[in-house]
């Protein structure tokens, strides 16, 4: 779905003319009571369950919870599913072209926050007539979102579901999350965020700070 008004984000700034991705599954009822927004995590899409017809292998990241008969039973509920803003799998990003340059948005597109996420969020369920979720739900930073929601628009939300998340970081989290960051800066083919220009990726900062953020987010008994 296409918006031409901005969104004024929580930065100040504002993005405008961008697209969200989304997915559904079931059917919103008539009083469009039964919808329940899935927030993903840091590095899912909008793609929450099932299979595409022409890449069967490219299972939805919550197969096992979302479907008929399942713990989120599509026989009962509309299931939605929105791509983030800034994500690499549809939604308006850094990749994108930035209509005042004519060239990819790169380091120039606008820092986000989940607060924003939630507002890009709202924004579709008005498109869609949807004035109330029966639930919000997410795991880690979807579950952020789906806590926000609960702050933001909580007359919009019966239910919140937050799962493996948190309110904020503890500050060795956020010194972790540095030292990840540092990782990608440091990569020769991240050239200061406008990698897209140059035709490469910086992957291998990418892979050490992944490595950094699956030690963070486990507890001591899970390793």
């Amino acid at each position: 779905m296409h918006f031409a008004q901005p969104l004024v984000l929580q930065s100040g700034a504002s993005i405008a003319d961008y697209t969200l991705v989304y997915e559904t599954y079931g059917e919103l009822n008539a009083d469009r009571s039964n919808a329940v927004l899935i927030c993903h995590a840091l590095n899912a899409s909008h793609h929450v369950a099932g299979v595409y017809a022409d890449d069967p292998r490219n299972t939805g990241w919550w197969d096992n919870m979302v479907g008929p008969g399942k713990a989120v039973d599509t026989n009962r509920f509309f299931v939605i599913g929105v791509n983030n803003l800034g994500s690499c799998f549809g939604s308006t990003g850094p990749m994108d072209i930035n209509p005042e340059t004519g060239k990819p948005y790169g380091a120039d597109f606008p820092v986000l926050t989940v607060e924003d996420w939630v507002n890009a969020q709202a924004r579709l369920a008005d498109e869609l007539g949807i004035t109330q979720f029966a639930a919000v739900m997410g795991g880690s930073l979807g579950g952020m979102q789906a806590l926000a929601w609960s702050m933001q628009y909580p007359d919009r939300v019966r239910h919140a579901v937050v799962i493996a998340s948190t309110a904020k970081l503890s500050a060795q989290n956020i010194a972790f999350n540095d030292v990840a960051r540092q990782a990608i800066l440091s990569d020769p083919d991240f050239h200061g965020g406008d990698f897209y220009a140059h035709g490469v990726v910086p992957k291998n900062g990418l892979r050490v700070a992944r490595m950094i953020g699956h030690i963070t987010y486990l507890s001591n008994d899970d390793m």
